[in-house]
């Protein structure tokens, strides 16, 4: 392993560390974790929940793309309305139809998968991109709706068990059991 890789996975190792560490002290809200995220993805523009809010329910000339970033099983059981899902892994822009003066805010559970997602776009030509502050995790917290098949619902899905700690208990969807049931 060359040295800039392994420098590579020892910062992404303590991140984690330091993540975890945070999320035992400061208890649980999706919002204290931008900073390692902007470290990792420091050109990445932000939004936050409100200005997200307001453009939602504004009408204008200019187009909003809202892409969600989360996996199938995540996006099924809520997203934000007008969301249009995007695979985090292979992120194929081009299905979409994006046109680069669209304004495109992009978001996950809390922000690491989009933070990619918006480099991805800005590398595509895309020139207003921004990542969700939070994530769909600070949205539902806030209390702003979120939607299953057009029907407002109030729970997301908690992505694991660690990360899922950052959204009230009645704002988390179960998880589905790992292994065979006893």
């Amino acid at each position: 392993m060359n040295k800039s890789v392994s420098i590579a996975v020892a910062m992404v190792a303590l991140t984690v560390v330091l993540v975890a560490l945070l999320v035992a002290a400061a208890g649980p809200s999706p919002n204290w974790i931008r900073p390692a995220i902007a470290a990792r993805f420091p050109k990445v523009q932000w939004i936050d929940t409100a200005t997200l809010s307001r453009w939602l329910g504004r009408s204008s000339s200019r187009q909003l793309v809202v892409l969600d970033v989360r996996t199938r099983e995540e996006y099924a059981v809520s997203h934000l309305r007008r969301a249009r899902r995007l695979d985090p892994d292979r992120p194929d822009i081009v299905p979409l139809h994006i046109a680069v003066d669209d304004t495109v805010v992009v978001y996950c559970s809390l922000g690491y998968r989009s933070a990619a997602v918006v480099g991805a776009l800005k590398r595509a030509g895309v020139q207003e991109v921004y990542n969700l502050e939070g994530g769909i995790f600070q949205w539902a917290t806030e209390g702003r709706p979120v939607y299953r098949d057009g029907v407002r619902v109030k729970q997301v899905h908690p992505y694991d068990r660690f990360w899922g700690r950052l959204l009230p208990e009645e704002l988390r969807t179960p998880l589905r059991r790992e292994g065979p049931s006893p």
